[in-house]
């Protein structure tokens, strides 16, 4: 492979595709069923043409180029991360030996299941977020909506090329299934909970964007570790993509965040709620779903199927190379979250191997509290006592040790008719959502931006603010 992409192909790529013809052609006859899918899926808001990046190279400098493109024109293609021909496997019971160019036989269906499930999240996105750009609070955000959504669509292609190129006729028929399955589908939804949740306003979209595409980023971080090399060098390249998304979400929520303490100092209140802004308990609310959804995308608190991941080298840990121990884990033991005999929230001592998906939500958690500590700084430097916080890991489970308890933010047990009575303190409620898409009205003005939202403190690629980002159809 090269490092650079040739877009002179029907499918740009750095794989070399035009060696292997029979791959070549069957990844150009998905290639109608993706574009297909995009126009009836995609983004609905009709547009000329977009300010977008375009990867080029996937060398550590330049690797991107940025300028106008029309959206059914966009290059999606096939990038890998520059091979490292020392490589070795970093962990598990292959540790030390050479990584692998093919998929070993023993361990197919468990990498297949793998590239499936992560290529299964990408469409999903985009589905989740086609409606969002009819109501951008403005041009700057309907560019970075765009371009999580063609970059998803990009990742899509990175775990397809997976799946065509070392798994045969199965992986064919897995890549057909991304397609026919769709976000919140009745009878073919997609296959992670929080992937089938509505995306309905920008307050949720910057949430999605903080919360789970940072899930993301650690499930990409594990996969980045494996002993197959073409999905650890496919990671690694979709990484450097999916940090914008996560930047999106940061600063999105700063913004939210900015605007609100302004009206409330502007107007001498904390409720902001018919001023034109988001109250901080409202955001709070989206906070705490968002964040309870996102952890149930790491699983139980204990699994022995990714102890077999990684004792097989499929799937390591979060910066696996960072770890001072033996990266076998046969011997090691590790808390994870429980409940007690009584039903009484607390820990206990598994295995390492077993507690892995522990490992991994703890390392999310830590850098989750990254954007709280930004977010409760503008409200310090605002002069607002209120305060963001991450609810108790217990709070509004759905899979894993807690799912089924019902719990405060603050961890405290409640019965369920209880909870049943006060969730609307702690979650959206309907009247919050209709408040919320009450002030989703789109600015699509050339340097203006919506009043629930502060402007960005700077633009794309050294772009001012009022760039002509978007210009609509």
């Amino acid at each position: 492979m090269t490092t650079t992409a040739d877009y002179t192909e029907k499918i740009p790529n750095n794989v070399n595709l035009h060696e292997d013809r029979r791959l070549q052609r069957a990844l150009e006859s998905w290639q109608p069923n993706f574009l297909h899918w995009w126009q009836t899926m995609g983004p609905t808001l009709p547009t000329q043409d977009v300010y977008l990046r375009t990867a080029v190279n996937v060398g550590r400098d330049g690797w991107a180029q940025f300028g106008h493109v029309a959206m059914p024109e966009y290059r999606w293609g096939i990038f890998l991360a520059e091979r490292d021909p020392g490589r070795r496997v970093g962990f598990g019971e292959h540790k030390g030996e050479p990584v692998w160019d093919k998929v070993p036989g023993e361990y197919r269906a468990e990498l297949q299941r793998l590239i499936v499930i992560q290529g299964d999240t990408e469409p999903a996105s985009v589905e989740q977020q086609r409606n969002l750009g009819a109501t951008a609070p403005s041009l700057y955000d309907l560019r970075n909506l765009f371009q999580v959504n063609v970059e998803e669509g990009r990742h899509l292609w990175a775990m397809v090329y997976l799946l065509h190129a070392y798994f045969g006729r199965e992986g064919r028929e897995e890549a057909e299934e991304l397609l026919h399955r769709n976000s919140g589908s009745l009878d073919s939804p997609r296959i992670l909970g929080a992937f089938n949740e509505e995306t309905p306003d920008w307050l949720s979209f910057f949430m999605f964007t903080y919360f789970t595409d940072r899930d993301g980023k650690y499930q990409l971080g594990t996969l980045k570790e494996s002993a197959f090399d073409p999905l650890s060098r496919t990671c690694e390249f979709m990484l450097k993509e999916e940090a914008h998304h996560m930047m999106v979400g940061t600063t999105g929520v700063d913004r939210v965040v900015q605007r609100t303490v302004e009206v409330m100092r502007e107007h001498d209140t904390d409720d902001v709620a018919g001023l034109g802004a988001i109250p901080l308990p409202m955001i709070q609310k989206y906070l705490n779903f968002h964040y309870s959804v996102s952890l149930d995308l790491f699983g139980g608190e204990t699994s022995t199927n990714v102890a077999n991941y990684y004792t097989a080298g499929l799937k390591g840990r979060w910066l696996e190379d960072r770890r001072k121990d033996d990266h076998m884990l046969t011997s090691d033991a590790i808390m994870v979250d429980a409940l007690s005999d009584e039903g009484e929230i607390g820990q206990t001592e598994v295995s390492a191997l077993l507690g892995l998906n522990t490992d991994l939500r703890r390392e999310y958690i830590a850098d989750c509290q990254g954007g709280v500590k930004r977010w409760n700084r503008i409200l310090e430097e605002g002069g607002v006592r209120q305060r963001l916080k991450l609810p108790h890991i217990a709070f509004n489970r759905k899979v894993g040790a807690f799912a089924g308890l019902e719990a405060t933010p603050d961890g405290e047990k409640l019965p369920a008719d209880e909870w049943q009575r006060r969730q609307g303190e702690w979650l959206p409620t309907d009247v919050d959502k209709t408040y919320v898409r009450s002030l989703m009205r789109p600015v699509h003005e050339r340097g203006k931006i919506a009043a629930w939202i502060a402007p960005p403190r700077n633009g794309i690629n050294g772009q001012p603010f009022d760039y002509d980002y978007v210009h609509l159809s």
